[in-house]
C-alpha cells in the first residue's frame, strides 16, 4: 500500500505535484489560524477590490493558492492534477507555470475590472458626502472580521460593503486557463460533466462550460457567490496564450 501511495505520487509531474501541496499548506494554515488564534488568511492574502483598503497587489497571486473549504480546494486541485499533468508533460514545468499564474493573474485583473463596473453602478447616483460616509461605514467595517456578515438593509451600502470587504480567493482562473488549453489542444479528446456522464470532445466541453459560466455571471443570482467573470477571465488570458505560442510555433514545445 506504501509502496503503491509513493508511485502514485512519483507520477504527478513536479510543477503540478507541488501545486497541490502548497494549496494543500495554505487551507490547513488557514484553517489552524482561523481556530487558534482568530486570523483570517483570506483577509489578507485573499483577491480584494482596488479600491479597498484591503487591497495588496500581490494579492492577484497569493488569492491562487487560498480556498474557501476543502471541498473548494478538491475540486480546484483534482482538475488541476487532471489537465495540469498534461500540459505540464508537454510543456516542461517552467512553461507550465508561467501558464498557470498568467492565466490566474488575468483571471484577477478581469473580477478587478467587473467589480470596478459594480462599483460605479452602485455609487453614480451619490452625492460626494453621502459617497465619503458609506466609504467611512465600510472601511472601518472592514477592519472588523465580521464584517463580511453584515446584512444591510440599504441596497447601496451593502452592496458597497460586499465589494470593499468580501475577497475572491481560488486556484480557479488558473484551472479554467489550464482547461480550455487542453480543450484547444485535444479538442477531440473525450471528458464527461459530473452531473452528464456522457463523453463528449472537449472543445465542446470547454464551450458549453464557458456559455454557463457567462449566464451565471450576468445572471448574477443572489444565492451564487462564484467568481463566473474570474473563471471566464482565466480562459480568456490562458486563450491569449495559447494564440501566441501556436503563432510562433511554440504550442506542442518547452519553448515559452
Amino acid at each position: 500500500m506504501v509502496q503503491s501511495r509513493y508511485s502514485f505520487l512519483a507520477n504527478i509531474p513536479p510543477v503540478t505535484l507541488n501545486l497541490l501541496i502548497i494549496n494543500a499548506i495554505f487551507l490547513l494554515a488557514d484553517t489552524v489560524l482561523e481556530s487558534r488564534f482568530g486570523i483570517n488568511l483570506s483577509k489578507f492574502l485573499g483577491l480584494h477590490f482596488i479600491e479597498s483598503e484591503l487591497f495588496n497587489p500581490l494579492q492577484s497571486i497569493s488569492y491562487m493558492f487560498m480556498h474557501a473549504n476543502f471541498t473548494h480546494l478538491f475540486f480546484n486541485m483534482f482538475g488541476v492534477y487532471m489537465f495540469g499533468s498534461v500540459l505540464e508533460r508537454i510543456w516542461g514545468g517552467k512553461k507550465f507555470l508561467f501558464f498557470y499564474f498568467i492565466a490566474g493573474i488575468g483571471a484577477a485583473l478581469v473580477q478587478e475590472v467587473v467589480w470596478y463596473v459594480d462599483y460605479i453602478s452602485l455609487t453614480k447616483n451619490l452625492d460626494a458626502q453621502s459617497f465619503g460616509a458609506i466609504m467611512d461605514i465600510v472601511n472601518n467595517e472592514g477592519r472588523d472580521l465580521i464584517a463580511e456578515n453584515k446584512n444591510y438593509t440599504d441596497k447601496i451600502l451593502g452592496g458597497v460593503n460586499v465589494l470593499i470587504n468580501v475577497s475572491t480567493v481560488g486556484a480557479s482562473g488558473s484551472l479554467f486557463g489550464v482547461l480550455f488549453a487542453f480543450g484547444f489542444m485535444f479538442p477531440q479528446e473525450k471528458l464527461m460533466m459530473i452531473f452528464i456522464p456522457i463523453p463528449i470532445p472537449a472543445r465542446i466541453f470547454v464551450i458549453i462550460y464557458a456559455v454557463a459560466e457567462l449566464f451565471f455571471g450576468v445572471a448574477n443570482f443572489k444565492f451564487d457567490n462564484v467568481a463566473h467573470f474570474a473563471h471566464l477571465g482565466g480562459a480568456l488570458f490562458g486563450l491569449i496564450i495559447i494564440f501566441i505560442w501556436r503563432k510562433r510555433g511554440r504550442l506542442f514545445n518547452y519553448k515559452l
